[in-house]
Formats: C-alpha cells, structure tokens, sequence
C-alpha cells in the first residue's frame, strides 16, 4: 500500500475518483554521464562518490586526527613523526641522563606524539536517489505534467539501472501527498505503479513537501552514503494546511527543514509565464534550491533537467 500522509483528520480517499493518466511518453534514454562518470566510468557500481566515516572505501588522503584514533593513516603518521625525530631523540636522552627516565629503559624506534596522528579520508562510490514531488491537483496542464513525469522516471530508471541509483514518486492532491512509487530501481515495480495515477482536486503542498522529508530521511538512515534529490513539480501555490498555519506559510516552514537536512533540490515552475505570481521561485528560495521553468515539458526535457542537476 502507498504511504500516505493526509492533511485533515478524516483520511481523504485520494486514489478513488479522480481523472486518470496513462504511463505516458517513453523514449530510449541517453546515459547520465556526469563529470564524476570520468573518474567512476571504468569501475562497477555506483555513480556518485561521497565521503565515508567507515572503515570501508578508497583512501584518498589523511587529515590531522584531531584527538580521534580511528582508521589511522600509518604513512601519514610517521612521515608527520619522521621530521621530529632528532629533536626527540635528544630530548628523551636528555631527560634520561638527568634522572628523568630509566636509564635501562629501550629506547623506541621511532617516536611518535599523538599529534602526528593522522586519519584516513575515504570515499565511496554512493547511489543517488531521486525523488519527484508532483503537483497533481486540478489544472489544465496536470496531465501533461504527470506524463513527462512518468517518462523521466521511466527512462531514468532504465539509465539506473547498472549504477544502482534508485528513483521514486510522490504525488499530492485533493487532502493528501502518497508515495506512489517507493524508492526504486525497478523498471517493473515502477510500469506498474505509474500505470494509472489520478489528478484533480486541492494542492496540499505542506504535505508533499513534509513525505518527501519522511523519505528522504529514512533512506539516509538505511543508506548512509546515500545522495537524495528532489525534482518538486509545482506552481508554488499551496491551498490546504495540515495545521492552523496558512497553507503558504506552513509549505515554506517545510521547506526550510528540508533545505536543513541539506537536501538537494530542484522546483520546476509549473506556472503559466502569463499567470506568474513568483511562488514557486519564492518556495525555491526557502529549499535553497534553483528554479527551472521549462520551455516544453515532455519527459526528455524533464530527464535532461535531472540530469543537469546530477553533474
């Protein structure tokens, strides 16, 4: 079952009724190949790389440990140690020659001071998640809109595949946001899950907003490495709150909490450029994210646009 995040006590049935959408527009999809491509193409897996706190993942360099013994950097360790060396060795004669150690006592390879240690950085090659948010209350464009959707994820999925990075669908309308596609790489997980999607209905923005945070938290936890990016299809306009806030208000206090989490993240102005009150570039500015207005959205503009936002 979807989950489903309602905006009113009552629990809205948001996928009984409404208009619906075919799978839409497929096409053969290009490879993301991003700059990090060039250094990760020749290698299995993942496409992105990220900073690791695990042991586990290519050693890159070392960093001053700053009191953490952890995953030391023996070689950078004792090339720090090495240039002290002298200064050491007669400090420590010295103090044995004074009484200030065991005359007897053998005397160390090497000394080494817990300030010459140092700490491996690692990295790992990390899977991307993208995440659409999708504005599906009434409009005259919304089917269109749910259309191309449907072909970026669909050709997304296809280029994903081999690279693990994973792709899922949230849809909002009428009183409720429901996470119609989970996180996913499946091509047939997502054809049957997009197959029919209604629309129509209010723009509980809030409530998108708020299960994209949801799951995007939850895949860090279980993923740690893992890089979220959400592409939120809107005009901006949110109309239904889940508190007493007015709608506007609480959508951007949302927004704020993901742009916290340092969530990467994209707003596609569905707004007629005649009609344009500038709340999807307002929405965008609380994200931290950019703002697109597409000149023509079909699926391969929206899947370029992804793939932009990836390098």
């Amino acid at each position: 079952m979807p989950q489903t995040i309602p905006t009113t006590p009552q629990r809205a049935q948001d996928w009984q009724g409404g208009q619906k959408t075919d799978l839409g527009e497929q096409f053969r999809a290009r490879k993301l190949n991003t700059p990090l491509d060039k250094i990760t193409r020749n290698c299995a897996g993942k496409r992105s790389t990220t900073r690791t706190k695990r042991k586990r993942g290519r050693y890159i360099k070392a960093l001053p440990s700053k009191g953490r013994i952890e995953d030391v950097a023996f070689d950078a360790t004792l090339r720090a140690a090495a240039i002290h060396q002298r200064a050491r060795r007669q400090q420590a004669e010295a103090q044995a020659s004074d009484g200030g150690g065991p005359p007897a006592a053998p005397r160390p390879a090497l000394y080494v001071r817990r300030a010459d240690i140092h700490r491996k950085v690692r990295v790992r090659r990390a899977a991307n998640l993208i995440l659409f948010v999708v504005d599906a209350s009434w409009s005259m464009a919304v089917a269109e809109r749910m259309a191309a959707t449907k072909g970026a994820i669909m050709s997304l999925l296809t280029d994903a595949y081999q690279r693990r990075d994973r792709v899922g669908l949230i849809v909002f309308q009428k009183n409720s946001a429901t996470l119609v596609l989970p996180p996913t790489s499946s091509v047939e997980l997502a054809q049957k899950a997009l197959r029919d999607i209604p629309v129509g209905g209010k723009t509980p923005l809030s409530a998108g907003l708020t299960l994209s945070l949801h799951v995007t938290q939850r895949e860090k936890r279980l993923h740690p490495e893992v890089m979220p990016l959400l592409i939120v299809l809107t005009d901006g306009a949110g109309n239904v709150s889940m508190s007493n806030l007015p709608p506007q208000v609480e959508a951007h206090r949302i927004a704020n909490q993901i742009r916290d989490e340092r969530i990467r993240s994209v707003v596609i102005n569905m707004e007629h450029v005649a009609f344009d009150q500038g709340l999807a570039r307002k929405l965008a500015e609380n994200l931290n994210a950019s703002c697109l207005s597409l000149r023509e959205l079909r699926a391969e503009a929206l899947y370029e646009a992804v793939k932009r936002e990836l390098q």
